[in-house]
């Protein structure tokens, strides 16, 4: 189930607690930092603009390549942007790194808008593993006032789930169906259990909570605005929350972006966190880069104020 792979990623083992830790079981690449919903806790807000330009196909091929030779088991074919917004490279994508690099796990998270019945089976054919739904508003008018975006697009993400099932189901595709809710603050779970029960978990192989994040900090600017509060950098899921420090993101899966940057921080939508450019080095060079290995030793020593990572709530 999603939450055990979760579970496993957010656990940082005894040999991944060091500056050059082997490589990370999980990465997430970026296929594209576009997205057509602006909600209003997601560090995608925190980029002065969206990129014009998606990751470039051979690009992508060439990492993920290395990426399976160092040992990487888990690919996520998003990051912080939506990748129904390009469902072409998104379908080659998944195709590639499963028969050609022979990727075991492929996943991917969506809003669930754009993830229409004729890109879905496209994915699912090519070799989608997980297909999981973020699904954070109980009604349309919280989800107009959080992800400020046309009420009508709640409706088409719950009918596309339900579209989502049936093509898995009539197709005998292996692909898995998720969904994950945030709560928001202590009533939002009553709020949405009647629409969970009803349209949501009818059609899902499992359905877990998340808190909100701080989505390295960005969040905490909007508190007031938004009325939620947001739990310190990234903890994991609701029922097996980690320690603050050391961030697991750190040690156990990678995050790249669109342009090829490998990021620190699962929430890196400025790039602030950018340890290495993947466009001009290989993967596991970024991922033992030395800037990346000193905030790696910073944080086992449990002392980032002087890091990148000292803005975030986690360590504030």
């Amino acid at each position: 189930m999603i939450s055990q792979r979760i579970d496993a990623i957010t656990q940082i083992p005894d040999a991944y607690r060091r500056s050059d830790p082997p490589a990370p079981r999980s990465v997430k690449v970026e296929l594209t930092g576009r997205c057509n919903y602006q909600c209003g806790f997601c560090a995608l807000q925190a980029r002065m603009k969206q990129p014009v330009e998606d990751m470039r196909f051979p690009f992508f091929c060439r990492l993920v390549g290395e990426m399976r030779e160092a040992g990487v088991e888990e690919l996520g074919v998003f990051y912080i942007g939506e990748s129904f917004m390009n469902p072409g490279l998104l379908t080659d994508a998944i195709w590639f790194a499963k028969h050609h690099a022979q990727f075991p796990y492929i996943f991917l998270t969506t809003n669930g808008s754009l993830a229409t019945p004729a890109s879905v089976q496209a994915c699912m054919a090519a070799g989608l593993d997980s297909l999981k739904f973020s699904l954070n508003a109980s009604d349309e008018e919280q989800f107009h006032r959080v992800m400020r975006v046309k009420p009508s697009l709640w409706e088409h993400a719950l009918q596309n789930l339900a579209e989502a099932r049936r093509i898995r189901d009539e197709g005998g595709y292996a692909c898995k169906i998720y969904a994950s809710s945030i709560q928001f603050d202590g009533d939002q779970q009553a709020r949405m259990d009647a629409l969970l029960d009803q349209r949501v978990r009818p059609y899902v192989d499992e359905h877990y909570w998340l808190p909100l994040y701080s989505m390295g900090n960005f969040a905490t600017r909007r508190e007031k605005e938004l009325g939620y509060k947001p739990i310190a950098g990234n903890q994991g899921r609701i029922g097996a929350l980690r320690d603050p420090l050391p961030c697991w993101s750190v040690f156990t899966e990678g995050h790249v972006t669109s342009s090829g940057m490998l990021s620190a921080c699962c929430f890196d939508a400025s790039g602030q966190w950018t340890m290495a450019d993947l466009t001009h080095v290989s993967f596991m060079e970024g991922w033992h880069a030395p800037k990346f290995q000193a905030l790696r030793l910073a944080h086992l020593n449990r002392d980032v104020a002087h890091t990148l990572c000292a803005g975030c709530l986690a360590y504030a």
